[in-house]
């Protein structure tokens, strides 16, 4: 009898300790569940290819007496953590500044099936840029920008340069429910796309790349798979488990009959923007512009300083270690 006691009291401490082991994991669980909001600032624009990512926006988080900020990085992401568990039923304000940009106010309500994997879209609106002296003369007209530079080669000849742009339209916030293609840690839907091009008979692709170049590009991922060792024809392919996103694939055509090496590639333009990368070993980066009528030449320093664009590089994850830049056209200059 004493034995049968002592066996249920043996029992009956091992089922609490287990359940104290479970209640400490799943507090510690729910307080990394609940204590981060992530996400991605871009420019809002009805055109998709227009939405880039805002980097420097100051990102505060208040709820209750808690309050955190941060900084999106080059790419638009920022993470918030707080110090302690945000609950589900919470409302969280968030704020965004940046210069050049109105200010912007959402409010999150943290839901239980959203937790650390909510992704915030904060779409905010350039402000229109007060009136210059050269918005007041005839707009000096751009045209025909080439990108020119140098790379060491000895038996390869450039004959010119490939670029296409392709979009993956997907609704972020919708969760998966194992329908694939889903997010890489399988919780959200996604969507995915891909574009092949092909450099002709005779001819190959060398120094391919592809970028998210607009929308929650913190949120997407590229299958490099198909161009990173270049050939005649060569794919790319990118999901996307956010908003809609917009990718561009860039490569150097090469003919085997004759060595140059300066090679010329053209940026993608949308709107009063341009957006151009160069492979990582370029040298000697400049742009070529025609300017009412005048071709110079603009070589571009450590500043990226023109006259008639603000230009700025950003490293993509996913563009290995060719930088992204991006430039839009000053008040006085169109297109």
């Amino acid at each position: 009898m004493h034995r049968r006691k002592a066996a249920i009291w043996v029992a009956v401490a091992a089922i609490v300790l287990m359940g104290t082991t479970f209640l400490v994991l799943g507090l510690r669980h729910l307080k990394r569940r609940w204590s981060m909001i992530q996400g991605a600032v871009i420019r809002q624009d009805t055109d998709p290819r227009k939405e880039s990512p805002i980097p420097d926006v100051l990102v505060t988080a208040i709820c209750g007496d808690l309050v955190q900020s941060t900084h999106s990085d080059a790419s638009g992401y920022f993470r918030v953590v707080f110090s302690r568990p945000v609950l589900p039923g919470q409302t969280v304000q968030l704020h965004f500044r940046a210069l050049d940009y109105a200010p912007l106010d959402l409010e999150e309500t943290i839901q239980f099936h959203s937790s650390l994997r909510h992704l915030v879209i904060a779409a905010m609106l350039p402000t229109p840029a007060a009136a210059s002296p050269e918005e007041t003369r005839t707009p000096t007209l751009v045209k025909n920008i080439r990108v020119r530079y140098t790379v060491n080669s000895d038996n390869e000849q450039n004959v010119g340069s490939a670029v296409q742009t392709f979009e993956v339209v997907n609704r972020g916030g919708i969760p998966c429910r194992r329908q694939q293609p889903c997010s890489p840690d399988g919780y959200w839907k996604a969507s995915s796309g891909s574009i092949e091009m092909d450099a002709g008979a005779g001819n190959e692709f060398r120094d391919a790349r592809a970028s998210c170049m607009a929308g929650p590009c913190p949120f997407t991922e590229i299958d490099s798979r198909g161009f990173v060792n270049g050939g005649r024809t060569i794919t790319v392919s990118a999901i996307d488990w956010s908003d809609t996103a917009t990718f561009v694939l860039q490569a150097e055509v090469f003919h085997t009959s004759s060595i140059s090496n300066v090679r010329v590639s053209y940026p993608v333009v949308f709107g009063r923007g341009f957006n151009f990368s160069v492979p990582p070993v370029a040298e000697g980066v400049s742009l070529v512009a025609e300017l009412n009528g005048t071709e110079i030449v603009f070589p571009l320093d450590p500043d990226l300083d023109l006259s008639w664009a603000t230009c700025a590089a950003r490293n993509d994850a996913n563009a290995g270690k060719s930088p992204l830049y991006q430039c839009e056209l000053k008040p006085g200059y169109r297109f």
